[in-house]
């Protein structure tokens, strides 16, 4: 088994061979002087199981590495290749909602499939159908064990588990019950994308703390609207749990300025030298991802996590 890091999330490429008890594989990836990417594995992996480490969050060029990265490895004859995605990009346009737009989810699966990959392995997908575009072996994890214990050790009572739109409702209800409180729904419109406009707040916040729960945050005007309309209903502390912090824009000063009293994400996302917002707090996924790699490596059951 050896652990190979792209370019875009190394630091927790690091973490989960630390809890491996793992180096790093030795890999060159650069770019030649017209920005075209160059991948060579300096070691032999003729017969390896290799696992190669990529989120493909922006730029684009991160999706291009992996699949670089998977080509490579195809072609020096490693025994099996597992394309590890914390954060898998392009995953929004899951279906054809409207004329002549493309269905990118699928299509970003059919690239990773026909680069090479025999197996992936992934975080929180925004759409779980997803898993069907693919036509080989996919493991999706769930960051919520990271959250759950995170948000028990604040020890918030008298809680209210609140879904910010209607796409999160499954898994908001799912954290209820493992909290035993009561959930609430925010009802959303959204006029056209990267734009919400909150309608109402559906259930008994008043007088509670709440904690939204979402798969990812990128604008943040989803769950700072959320949060306006909270606190508007009387909700007294607001937290924030998240998987995937892409923050574009000014994501991160609009949560500031915003009644969240604290927004806890998880590393699938490099912040990239973006200033952290005073009330973000990062937690580490490596040991998740790590203890379902040696899981995948030994032919155990990676379900069994969540039990």
């Amino acid at each position: 088994m050896r652990i190979f890091a792209g370019r875009s999330n190394r630091d927790l490429v690091v973490q989960i061979a630390g809890f491996l008890g793992m180096e790093l594989g030795a890999c060159d990836i650069r770019q030649f002087s017209d920005g075209e990417l160059f991948v060579k594995f300096n070691e032999n992996i003729r017969g390896v199981d290799v696992f190669l480490v990529q989120s493909t969050c922006p730029p684009a060029e991160n999706l291009l590495e992996l699949l670089i990265m998977m080509d490579a490895a195809c072609r020096a004859s490693a025994a099996r290749i597992t394309a590890v995605i914390p954060y898998y990009g392009y995953a929004r346009q899951d279906r054809k909602d409207q004329p002549r737009v493309p269905i990118t989810a699928k299509l970003v699966a059919n690239l990773i499939t026909m680069a090479g990959a025999n197996r992936v392995l992934t975080m929180d997908l925004h759409a779980g159908q997803i898993q069907g575009f693919f036509d080989i072996p996919m493991d999706h994890l769930f960051a919520s064990p990271v959250l759950i214990e995170y948000f028990i050790g604040v020890g918030l009572d008298n809680l209210t588990i609140v879904a910010p739109d209607i796409g999160s409702v499954r898994m908001a209800r799912a954290l209820a019950k493992r909290f035993k409180a009561p959930f609430a729904l925010i009802d959303k419109r959204r006029p056209k994308p990267n734009v919400a406009e909150v309608m109402n707040v559906i259930g008994e916040v008043e007088g509670r703390h709440v904690i939204l729960f979402d798969d990812m945050i990128d604008t943040g005007g989803t769950i700072v609207n959320a949060a306006k309309a909270l606190e508007k209903d009387g909700a007294k502390d607001i937290y924030v749990g998240c998987t995937h912090g892409v923050f574009s824009g000014d994501a991160l000063r609009r949560i500031d300025d915003s009644p969240i009293k604290e927004l806890v994400i998880t590393n699938t996302v490099p912040l990239d030298g973006k200033q952290p917002a005073e009330k973000l707090k990062v937690l580490s996924v490596a040991s998740l991802l790590g203890e379902a790699m040696r899981r995948i490596h030994n032919g155990e059951s990676v379900s069994s996590l969540f039990s």
